[in-house]
């Protein structure tokens, strides 16, 4: 990085905490740091939900998933606008009527304290974890490719977050989310146009995207009902709209996002607005990614992205091997980089069935790569990361973009890690004030509740840092958080079903079946890791919210049948 690029991204995120810090100044009551005085229009609204939920691990992992596996992973958020409609139809009127601050002060009016309480703590053990996860994200990945201190890093993206959301609460992580998306859509377009004018002359967006169709890149829809396929259109459909509708109306940390809104018709014009951009604006950050595949078609890539699993490789027993891999892979490159050009120019079928089998080689040797990466840290007793999917763009963009927009691209991951987790910490705060501490404490002022609000912010803000600094890669940073959320959500969002459509449903019922559900849920998940089953994660979403539906009615159909017995 050049002293450019340094300026370009410190002056960044400095300006984002000043002006969140200046802008929120003076909330002295719950309701202005809590619900931003509610006084929130549409667009912001609808910038906040967008940005609280595409953190860094959007613009490191979703460009690196694209140039895997294409454009399929799309298909996660197919639910997304259906699940908007219901939100907008269900959930915001009763939260606007009841005037709550939180999601789950609702489960108390219609079940108990208790059913309240659970639910509230599932929200915080989740998105609790969720928020180590959004400041890790970007730190493990700029602290190999930067060399920069890993534990640092987690302590500086945490401690700029903590400063506003502490001072300004709602109303801070409001204003700041609308700048930043503005900084993270220049980004990514900048970045997008970079590449297209970086590939060689002749090849226009068209036969680009002709050459990742060849490639397999482009097949955007699977209507399979093939399990062993993660993301189709059925898994979107349903396990999609269940997360989303689990994420979006029952997630503290998104429901506060809207009860931030001037009116009603503000919030669900703010979640419409989502509704319809969060789908194109997935699709275009995974165009993104398979026109950088495109690029390395022409421009040798490395075997693997992870700069610190190179080094660490290339000094052990296995170089050599390593080498001998690095070699076969730039014969295959250059051999597939000369049907590439015969197929733009002919567009001929065996040509494509070539590429097709060049691209199989290279996965292949990749698959090596890693395998003698793991061999290499385990024997040097190191911790490596040898999947190097959340490496593909931050890589691309350090070797191959100018001075001063190196800066500003950097800007954009981390300025999508606080927005982020600026909206978790104030979810998590708001959430243990209001379900926690006020419910089950004396009463309090205004002036005691603000105060012990901005406490528990800091507070998950430290544990945020901590959960960051002993956190593991996953195979993909974005699958990570879908995978912790869809072991929750689906049962979260069966208890708030029950409480809305299930009116025979007592308390009891409902917080057995939570309990007993919650466990089942884990259950299946750690079968499916050992391959015991196969149950993609997606459709926890769908069968958790089955589950506890079912128990819930079969608990409260067995209690009716022993009292009307003993009568």
């Amino acid at each position: 990085m050049q002293t450019l690029d340094w300026i370009v991204l410190i002056s960044t995120l400095l300006l984002i905490v000043a002006y969140g810090t200046y802008q929120s100044r003076g909330s002295k009551n719950v309701q202005d740091f809590l619900k931003g005085g509610n006084t929130s229009k549409w667009w912001t609204i609808g910038l906040s939900v967008m940005a609280t939920q595409a953190s860094a691990i959007t613009f490191l992992s979703t460009p690196g998933q694209a140039f895997n596996d294409g454009m399929g992973f799309v298909q996660f958020y197919f639910g997304l606008p259906i699940a908007m409609v219901v939100i907008c139809m269900v959930f915001i009127p009763l939260y606007h009527r009841l005037k709550v601050y939180t999601a789950y002060e609702f489960l108390e009016d219609r079940f108990d304290l208790k059913t309240r309480t659970l639910t509230a703590i599932l929200f915080l053990i989740q998105r609790g974890l969720a928020a180590g996860i959004t400041i890790f994200a970007p730190a493990i990945i700029l602290s190999a490719v930067l060399g920069w201190n890993l534990l640092l890093l987690n302590v500086i993206i945490g401690i700029l977050v903590i400063i506003y959301t502490v001072s300004g609460g709602t109303k801070a992580v409001n204003v700041t989310q609308k700048h930043q998306m503005i900084v993270i859509f220049t980004g990514m377009l900048i970045a997008f146009f970079l590449i297209i004018d970086k590939l060689p002359e002749g090849i226009t967006f068209s036969k680009a995207l002709d050459i990742a169709g060849a490639s397999g890149k482009m097949e955007v829809l699977d209507f399979s009902f093939n399990l062993n396929n993660r993301y189709t259109v059925w898994s979107g459909l349903i396990g999609g709209t269940f997360l989303m509708l689990s994420y979006f109306g029952t997630d503290q940390s998104q429901v506060q996002r809207y009860l931030s809104g001037k009116s009603l018709k503000e919030m669900q014009l703010g979640m419409m607005f989502n509704g319809l951009l969060k789908v194109p604006m997935q699709f275009f950050i995974l165009l993104v990614g398979v026109m950088v595949f495109v690029f390395y078609q022409f421009n040798q890539a490395p075997v693997n992205f992870n700069p610190t699993a190179t080094e660490i490789v290339l000094n052990s027993e296995y170089a050599d091997e390593y080498k001998t891999i690095q070699d076969k892979q730039a014969l295959n490159f250059n051999e597939k980089k000369r049907i590439i050009n015969a197929f733009v120019n002919t567009d001929n079928a065996n040509a494509s069935k070539s590429i097709a089998e060049l691209n199989s080689t290279s996965d292949k040797l990749r698959a090596d790569a890693r395998e003698l990466i793991k061999k290499a840290g385990k024997s040097r007793k190191i911790k490596v990361e040898s999947n190097d999917k959340d490496y593909v763009f931050i890589h691309f963009i350090l070797t191959n973009l100018p001075r001063g927009l190196i800066g500003l691209l950097l800007a954009v991951i981390l300025s999508a890690a606080m927005s982020s987790t600026s909206s978790e910490l104030n979810a998590l705060a708001s959430t243990t004030t209001i379900d926690l501490y006020k419910r089950n404490t004396s009463e309090k002022t205004d002036a005691e509740m603000v105060t012990a609000s901005r406490w528990f912010t800091l507070g998950w803000g430290i544990v945020a840092i901590g959960i960051a600094c002993v956190a593991n890669l996953a195979e993909n940073l974005i699958q990570l958080v879908n995978i912790i959320g869809s072991i929750f959500y689906g049962n979260v969002l069966g208890i708030f079903l029950l409480a809305f459509f299930f009116k025979f449903i007592k308390a009891n019922a409902v917080f057995t079946a939570a309990l007993i559900t919650q466990v089942l849920v884990i259950g299946l998940f750690l079968l499916n890791e050992y391959d015991m089953i196969n149950l993609p994660f997606l459709w926890l979403n769908f069968v958790g919210c089955f589950i506890v539906i079912a128990i819930a009615c079969l608990l409260q159909s067995l209690s009716s049948n022993t009292k009307y017995a003993e009568v």
